[in-house]
């Protein structure tokens, strides 16, 4: 995982030692079901499926897009869904509005791997119609430095899911804003190797059982996404 999503996995404030979050209380519900104990390994954003496919880890649980594309490294079982929104400075002095032109000329903090990096490439057409610069992009490792850059002002936006943007705003609220939704609906997703289908079927059993139980729409409500960011779990090979 990569703990840096506050809400999702964090390193815990009153023991350092440990990690918080929905992440990692549905790793743990996941594990009591089947019969083992998750152990953790932190890595970046980048190095989540890598690490996975070169038998490395398990399982990845770290606030990942279930994507096609990451389907080709990964086979994915859905447990939420998100939506992206615009995290700016306080005021929104660039007035950004999503991943669209009024990005143009202006700077944005992301995680390298994010799947928002190739959306805001391609308005380079839409930019260069305009005769504006294009957006340009900054790749970090981890959401807390994607975060530091809005605030330090070398990047004047960071668009990821609505719990994230909101955890940023609420540790900062005199210097950070969310600026408006996105509506990128996506699905985040847990990761399996594509080479133990057996343990991928335990997984997403696992998942169902815990979902009908009750008790994923109730960690959500705990972490504040909230249950209505419940999915029903389903396979992305």
């Amino acid at each position: 995982m990569n703990p840096h999503t506050p809400g999702y996995e964090a390193l815990d404030p009153s023991d350092p030692s440990k990690y918080i979050g929905f992440d990692i209380d549905l790793g743990e519900t996941i594990g009591n079901c089947l019969g083992f104990t998750m152990t953790y390994k932190p890595v970046t954003f980048a190095a989540l499926l890598t690490r996975l496919q070169s038998g490395q880890a398990d399982i990845v649980i770290s606030d990942i897009y279930a994507t096609e594309e990451r389907a080709k490294a990964a086979d994915f079982i859905t447990c939420s869904k998100v939506f992206d929104v615009v995290l700016v400075a306080k005021g929104n002095p660039k007035k950004i509005t999503g991943i669209n032109p009024t990005m143009c000329g202006t700077t944005a903090a992301e995680n390298t791997g994010y799947v928002e990096v190739p959306l805001i490439q391609n308005l380079a057409p839409a930019c260069k119609a305009a005769n504006r610069q294009e957006a340009a992009i900054q790749l970090y490792d981890n959401n807390a430095n994607c975060i530091q850059a809005i605030l330090s002002g070398r990047a004047d936006t960071y668009i990821n899911d609505v719990n994230t943007v909101d955890q940023a705003v609420k540790a900062y609220p005199d210097k950070l804003e969310k600026a408006s939704a996105v509506t990128l609906p996506y699905s985040v997703g847990i990761g399996a190797p594509k080479d133990k289908p057996e343990f991928r079927a335990a997984v997403m059993a696992a998942l169902v059982a815990i979902r009908r139980a009750g008790i994923e729409a109730e960690l959500l409500k705990k972490w504040s996404p909230g249950a209505e960011n419940l999915e029903t779990p389903q396979l992305i090979v």
